[in-house]
């Protein structure tokens, strides 16, 4: 069944992670990426290869739908940030969907939760998709004030860094957004 929206993509298995593919028509070279089971050190080469091959058939805005995927480790999420590396060049982006508790716990752990984009319905997925972003060259340089000593900063991109004034690490994503941690 996936073999119809990318050839080849069921050739290869993984017992512990299942992957769906299904097209969502309301958004232009979109695909939900259903996953079922658990991302690992072990399993991680053969996800990056699966999602190389939805990417390389032309899908570049990927919802990847998490509500069966009950554990993330750091390797796993290196793999989505790998993914989302891929797909920006090529004006495409990612949404992580109805993320489980315990595996979100994880991307806030590592610090991840605030640079994907996760939505909790398929309806927020695709109106990010149709909205469209702002591009980092639209939001940058930013000027905003430190959220805990309120000092006036300035942000050339997006990422991690310290404040000049209270040395609180602060991180800003690609939409702008300033974050503790």
């Amino acid at each position: 069944m996936n073999n119809e929206f990318v050839p080849g993509f069921d050739d290869d298995k993984d017992d512990s992670l299942k992957i769906q593919l299904d097209k969502v028509a309301e958004v232009d070279g979109c695909l939900m990426v259903i996953l079922n089971g658990y991302i690992d050190t072990y399993n991680s080469v053969y996800f990056h290869k699966q999602i190389g091959k939805v990417v390389s058939a032309g899908f570049v805005n990927l919802i990847f739908n998490c509500a069966s995927l009950n554990y993330v480790s750091s390797t796993g999420i290196g793999s989505f940030t790998a993914f989302l590396k891929l797909v920006k060049p090529k004006g495409g982006d990612i949404v992580l969907l109805n993320i489980q508790p315990k595996v979100y716990e994880v991307f806030q752990l590592l610090g991840f939760s605030q640079f994907f984009n996760i939505k909790e319905s398929m309806a927020d997925a695709t109106d990010f998709f149709k909205r469209g972003t702002p591009t980092e060259s639209t939001v940058f340089p930013k000027v905003f004030n430190c959220p805990v000593c309120s000092r006036r900063l300035k942000a050339t991109k997006s990422g991690r860094f310290r404040c000049s004034d209270c040395k609180s690490i602060l991180a800003i994503d690609q939409q702008g957004h300033v974050f503790l941690g």
